[in-house]
């Protein structure tokens, strides 16, 4: 991929919540959003009041745990989980056998119950990576980390089952054989839902794809390679840009919340960000506004409603060398998952399927 194959940012199809709580989103903007010639990417916007204020403390707390010493960190890595809770850096491969060393990821299911999680254990003592405790920073390491988590993760699933109650109108309409409720139940009563808080590092000269002549190589997906999600909708907040050549705020000993990071207007490269390939084959940047949130659909939607709705391939591209400062990229993405022993085909139960994907990337 090269330079001249990236368009400019593209604005997906956006909804109202109250249209989503009304059931008023029109089967041609499903179809849009979600059909053969779309991003496959929906834009929800009228959030509600707190979503800004939690955006902005979840996004700040990525960079206050991504920096913290080893040491911390250490304690916060689940090995028997493959990494796939708690704090992971360098553990994934994603292209041509590199590990990711360019992020670091922080895993949680936001969404455990007694009953479900116990089933799952008991069914699938071999999955750890989706029956594993959460592994939690301390409170007087990372005050309210844990609070601020759990609540942005719970509005963004409570909006993510208005658009999955959505998706099911239009797969109804186009999908033999199509669950009614299918996938809002996914999303609502799913324990594997899994979220992943990521903070990429500033560019440095050990982690930038830079030539000879100091120009940006071909590889534009150099902060995240090229995938798909493979769980059903993904929910995405816009990133936050943070200048980190400006140190960050320091912490307090009371158990008061560490304070805000300061977020750019705009990230200091306009090439850098979120990129689409689409259903046509056009690869484009995708901005979403700070005040919207996005959901994108994953594999096992691919899988469940028989390749109407596509898995997403996206990628992340880095900000260049030279562009102001040491700046660094902090998002958060929740993956509505179904539950391990859901059927997504008819001979594959999400176990099964999240195990391929498991042994691909790990």
């Amino acid at each position: 991929m090269t330079h001249q194959d990236l368009t400019d940012a593209r604005i997906p199809v956006t909804v109202s919540l109250e249209e989503l709580q009304n059931g008023t989103v029109s089967l041609s903007t499903l179809e849009e959003a979600f059909g053969p010639n779309s991003l496959g990417l929906i834009l929800v916007s009228g959030l509600p009041e707190k979503y800004s204020t939690l955006r902005h403390r979840l996004l700040s707390l990525s960079s206050f745990l991504a920096n913290l010493p080893e040491e911390e960190l250490r304690k916060l890595e689940c090995l028997e989980a493959k990494w796939l809770v708690g704090w992971s850096c360098g553990k994934e491969t994603l292209k041509d056998g590199q590990y990711d060393t360019l992020k670091g990821s922080y895993y949680a299911n936001p969404v455990q119950s007694f009953i479900g999680t116990r089933k799952a254990q008991q069914m699938y003592p071999d999955l750890p990576e989706y029956n594993s405790s959460n592994v939690w920073p301390e409170q007087d390491v990372l005050p309210n980390f844990r609070e601020v988590f759990l609540e942005m993760c719970s509005l963004i699933i409570n909006v993510a089952a208005l658009v999955a109650r959505a998706c099911d109108r239009y797969a109804l309409e186009n999908v033999p054989g199509y669950k009614p409720g299918y996938l809002e139940r996914i999303v609502k009563e799913s324990v594997s839902t899994k979220a992943r808080l990521l903070h990429y590092f500033p560019p440095t000269a050990n982690n930038t794809s830079v030539d000879s002549a100091s120009e940006p190589a071909t590889v534009e997906d150099d902060w995240c390679a090229t995938h798909v999600d493979h769980g059903c909708l993904t929910g995405l907040t816009s990133a936050m840009f943070a200048d980190e050549s400006v140190p960050l705020p320091s912490m307090s000993n009371s158990l008061a919340s560490p304070p805000y990071v300061g977020e750019l207007d705009q990230s200091p490269d306009p090439k850098a960000g979120l990129y689409i390939r689409s259903r046509s084959g056009e690869v484009t940047r995708v901005d979403i506004p700070r005040d919207c949130l996005a959901f994108q659909t994953g594999e096992a939607l691919e899988v469940i409603t028989k390749g109407k709705f596509k898995a997403v391939p996206h990628f992340v591209r880095g900000i260049a060398p030279g562009c102001g400062g040491r700046v660094a990229r902090n998002t958060l993405a929740v993956f509505t998952q179904p539950n391990l022993w859901e059927m997504i085909d008819e001979n594959r139960d999400f176990a099964t399927f999240a195990k391929e994907i498991i042994e691909r990337n790990h």
